[in-house]
């Protein structure tokens, strides 16, 4: 079976190792990975077991079991990845994950923060990126404007009209 995590790589020669504690991430990305896998298929003692360990008191088990479990997990997306290589003591992986709740189809976008201790990558923390909001690019016109078609009316009495498309 293909990894959840979307690598494109056989389960068995990505994330499960990782999940299984057969082996260490390697990088920053690599644990990220297999924490989204983790997600995807309940595995909520490794989501734990990988968060720091200063950071676990933190973690709420039930809610965590609860989003694992209602949530249908359908692929990850590396944006981008800064430091967290094999020789890195931190890293930062921005990543989105796509997912739906009770039919309605969520973008998680998270830059996570993540730091290696004695050999052994953790995630620390994640911040939610926000959508960047909607910036009009014409002025918005008020009710006594000039109609934007060219009719010459005000755009209250010509498309601005109740019932009229825009």
């Amino acid at each position: 079976m293909k990894c959840p995590c979307t690598s494109g790589l056989d389960f068995a020669a990505c994330c499960e190792p990782i999940l299984e504690q057969q082996q260490k991430a390697a990088t920053a990305e690599q644990l990220m990975r297999s924490r989204y896998t983790a997600y995807a298929l309940g595995k909520v003692d490794w989501i734990i077991d990988s968060q720091s360990p200063d950071g676990r008191a933190f973690v709420d088990r039930a809610a965590t079991e609860q989003w694992s479990s209602r949530a249908t997990w359908h692929r990850l997306e590396i944006v981008e990845v800064k430091d967290g290589g094999p020789d890195d003591t931190e890293g930062f992986v921005d990543f989105k994950a796509y997912y739906t709740i009770a039919d309605e189809a969520i973008t998680h976008h998270e830059v996570a923060s993540f730091r290696k201790e004695d050999g052994t990558w953790y995630f620390v923390d994640g911040v939610e990126v926000k959508p960047r909001p909607f910036k009009r690019l014409e002025p918005k016109l008020s009710p006594n404007d000039p109609c934007s078609c060219g009719s010459g009316k005000k755009y209250k009495k010509c498309c601005g009209k109740p019932g009229m498309a825009v």
